[in-house]
């Protein structure tokens, strides 16, 4: 495809996000809610919908929600009704799943996120709902026949769903990306796709630019990482300008996306606006949440990574590019929340966390909460480089790796049994400066010629003759001096 003919259409995207929740059991019985455990072992006469038994509500998945309903600026729902949504799958045990389809518990917020052109974007959120999981069925395993796990059946879930802001899979990316980092933050999914635990569906169309009316809709599911949702929504809106290009209708269905080949594949159509049935709930009472447990949620959150980039770019001054880096991750962003608690110095801080630190983390495949040295000690580290005690060189070749190997020990004792401490005396200096001339009659001759540009080799020289105890700064301007006057 030209990118003439790309350049005509306008995509419009929305995301249906769903989060499996970090409980200890599942949305409406006490079976256990745990991945990876043996297959249709996490199951219960409830799980499996047998005459006569009850759902009873999990409380904690309330709380769950109303977190994210909370970091996403939602509108929380005061009275809330559960509903059942009907259709008949081989995993779906009950035939229905317990969901919220009238009542949502949160409505109208929004997810900030990068657009095309690098500037902020709010992604409003139309509702996010509680609803149970369906089971898995797997095709791989038995060459003849599908299988049925039903341990996920019952795992409460949240459905985060998008009004169609989104304009390009780039931005899809980002959006889901923040998603996963706000649940993460929140600590009520881990994010991770290969596991399920986040899934995502696209409703993709594309348009004419400038036109106000969207296109024929598109749902794509069984998307299994960030790339391939990104991938799928890029394929699918290749394909629909080609149909469009041809004069040929786009079919509302839904599809899947094979990630072996890049490419999307139908499953079913999907004329009717509805594909379920839905009605009320009759064994869950309504819920209400009240404006108490609302404050009271909200006073036990974590910092979200919006607000963190916020203040270490606006108040710490760091680049856009550190403060990013730093926030994907909520360890890693805590750990520098403790370093710069110690220190002022907030840029080395980043310096030392987004380089030596994370080096040596991805490094020996470890996390932060791994790591051996402890945020007071870099804060020290940085203090003594600072101070002119040590350079930024010394501390990162000898003083870090000697506090990898015994962090009970301060920097500061580690650079005096090194030997490593600068020397600033000017008598000091100034000997090691007539050294390196004397040794460098040659390049002499250049600078004193004009060749300004070899005050760094004589610095590397003095580096060198001082066995890097020299401090820079003081030996810097020595030695344009001693230069400039000989």
């Amino acid at each position: 495809m030209t990118e003439e003919i790309r350049s005509k259409y306008q995509a419009v995207i929305g995301l249906e996000v769903h989060a499996q929740m970090l409980t200890k059991s599942k949305a409406y019985s006490s079976d256990v809610n745990e991945f990876g455990a043996t297959p249709n072992s996490n199951v219960s006469v409830v799980t499996l919908g047998h005459p006569g038994t009850l759902p009873k509500m999990n409380k904690r998945t309330i709380e769950f929600a109303i977190r994210m309903g909370i970091a996403c600026e939602s509108d929380i729902t005061e009275i809330q009704s559960f509903d059942r949504k009907n259709y008949f799958y081989p995993d779906l045990p009950k035939g229905y799943q317990i969901t919220q389809d009238r009542t949502p518990i949160c409505e109208n917020g929004r997810v900030y996120i990068k657009d095309d052109n690098d500037q902020d974007k709010a992604i409003r959120i139309t509702r996010i709902h509680m609803e149970e999981d369906a089971g898995k069925s797997i095709h791989d395993v038995d060459v003849h026949d599908t299988l049925v796990d039903l341990n996920r059946a019952g795992i409460p879930l949240i459905e985060i769903v998008s009004e169609p802001d989104l304009r390009s899979s780039h931005e899809a990316y980002n959006y889901l990306t923040e998603v996963r980092k706000l649940v993460r933050y929140l600590e009520i999914c881990d994010g991770n796709m290969e596991e399920s635990s986040l899934r995502c569906d696209a409703n993709i169309s594309v348009m004419l630019k400038g036109s106000k009316e969207y296109g024929r809709r598109v749902e794509v599911k069984n998307m299994n990482s960030m790339r391939n949702v990104q991938k799928a929504i890029e394929f699918e809106i290749n394909r629909h300008i080609e149909l469009i290009e041809k004069g040929e209708i786009v079919a509302q269905e839904t599809r899947s996306f094979d990630a072996l080949n890049g490419s999307t594949i139908s499953m079913r159509s999907k004329e009717a606006a509805n594909d379920y049935r839905f009605f009320p709930e009759p064994d869950l009472l309504p819920l209400t949440v009240d404006q108490k447990q609302i404050d009271a949620i909200k006073a036990e959150m974590p910092a979200l990574p919006r607000d963190l980039f916020l203040k270490y770019t606006q108040k710490l001054g760091l680049s856009e590019y550190d403060a990013y880096n730093i926030t994907d991750n909520k360890d890693l962003a805590l750990f520098y929340e403790e370093i710069i608690a110690e220190t002022k110095n907030h840029k080395a801080a980043a310096n030392w966390l987004m380089g030596d630190i994370k080096s040596y983390l991805n490094h020996n495949g470890l996390e932060v909460a791994d790591f051996p040295i402890s945020p007071k000690t870099i804060a020290e580290l940085i203090a003594i480089i600072d101070e002119g005690k040590i350079s930024s060189t010394v501390a990162s070749q000898k003083v870090f790796p000697a506090l990898i190997e015994d962090a009970s020990k301060s920097p500061l004792k580690i650079a005096e049994s090194m030997n490593l401490i600068q020397d600033s005396d000017e008598d000091s200096l100034q000997e090691y400066i007539n050294e390196v001339i004397a040794n460098n009659s040659a390049e002499v001759e250049r600078y004193k010629n004009g060749e300004k540009q070899l005050t760094g080799f004589f610095m590397g020289q003095l580096m060198k003759v001082s066995k890097g105890k020299a401090d820079p700064k003081a030996a810097n301007q020595l030695m344009r001096s001693a230069l400039d006057n000989l």
